[in-house]
C-alpha cells in the first residue's frame, strides 16, 4: 500500500470556526502536536457539517426534530436500530482483535469501548416494550437495506489490519450521541407525552457519549495517526455518515 506522505488540501464550504461550533470535536484537536490530527479535526467538521446536512432531511429525523414523531414512526425507529446496534460490540471487537501489538494501546481503547456498549441492543427493546410492543417482534425484525450496508461495511473496516481509520466510524456513531440524541429523545417525549423510560437508548447516549468523546479525542492526537490514517479515517466518517442516514432512510424496508 503506498504511504500517504502530505495531507490532501481541506475544500471547506464553510469558515472554520462555523464548521467547529457544528462539529462534535469542536476545535479541541486544533492543540494537537500532531500536524495529521489537526488535519483530521478540520476534515471530520466537514465531514460532520455534510452528513448533519443530509440526516435533517430524513423524515423520521425531521420528525424528532420539529417534535411531530408519530408512535408508529417511533415503533419502526426502534425496530429497526435495534438490529443494527446489536452489531456494534460485534465490529468494535472485531475491530480491537484486528489490531497488532504494535498498536496495543488502540486495541485496549476499543476493548474498552466494547465493554461499555455490547448490550445497547437490549436498551432499543425495553423501550419499544415500554411503548407497548412485544418483545419478540422487536427481537425478530431483520436488518433494513441501509442497515445491511452499514454493518457490512464497518466490519469490513474492522478486519483490516492495524485500521486506524476505523475511529471515523466512531467519530460519527458517537457524535450522533453527543449532538443528536438528546434532542431527540426530548422530540419524542413531547409528541409521545412519554418518560424517560421509553427512551432510555437515547437518553443513555446523549449523557454517556460524551465522556466517550474525551477517549476518542486522546486516540485522535496521538502518533497512530499517520497522514495515511487520517486520510483513511475521513473516507470511513464519510461512507459512514452516508451510510448511517440511509438505514433511518429505508426504515422497514427489509
Amino acid at each position: 500500500m503506498t504511504i500517504q506522505t502530505q495531507l490532501p488540501e481541506l475544500n471547506l464550504t464553510q469558515p472554520l470556526d462555523m464548521l467547529f461550533e457544528f462539529s462534535p470535536l469542536q476545535n479541541r484537536l486544533e492543540s494537537a502536536e500532531n500536524p495529521a490530527s489537526r488535519w483530521l479535526g478540520q476534515a471530520l467538521a466537514q465531514v460532520w457539517y455534510d452528513f448533519s446536512n443530509h440526516l435533517s432531511k430524513v423524515p423520521v429525523v425531521r420528525a424528532f426534530e420539529d417534535r411531530k414523531v408519530t408512535r408508529d414512526q417511533y415503533m419502526s425507529y426502534l425496530r429497526n436500530m435495534r438490529q443494527q446496534v446489536s452489531q456494534g460490540g460485534r465490529w468494535i471487537t472485531r475491530a480491537a482483535s484486528s489490531m497488532e501489538n504494535s498498536h496495543v494501546e488502540l486495541r485496549n481503547a476499543l476493548i474498552r469501548h466494547a465493554a461499555e456498549e455490547h448490550t445497547d441492543f437490549a436498551m432499543l427493546e425495553r423501550d419499544f416494550v415500554s411503548m407497548g410492543g412485544e418483545l419478540e417482534d422487536i427481537q425478530a425484525t431483520s436488518m433494513n437495506i441501509g442497515s445491511e450496508a452499514l454493518s457490512a461495511f464497518i466490519m469490513n473496516e474492522a478486519t483490516k489490519a492495524n485500521n486506524v481509520g476505523i475511529f471515523g466510524a466512531t467519530f460519527m456513531i458517537e457524535g450522533l450521541g453527543t449532538n443528536k440524541a438528546s434532542l431527540w429523545a426530548e422530540g419524542i417525549k413531547e409528541a409521545l407525552n412519554v418518560g424517560n423510560e421509553s427512551v432510555s437508548f437515547l437518553y443513555y447516549h446523549g449523557q454517556a457519549d460524551a465522556d466517550h468523546y474525551e477517549n476518542l479525542i486522546n486516540v485522535l492526537k496521538s502518533p497512530y495517526f499517520t497522514p495515511d490514517a487520517a486520510v483513511q479515517a475521513r473516507r470511513i466518517a464519510k461512507v459512514v455518515g452516508r451510510l448511517y442516514a440511509l438505514q433511518l432512510e429505508e426504515l422497514d424496508n427489509v
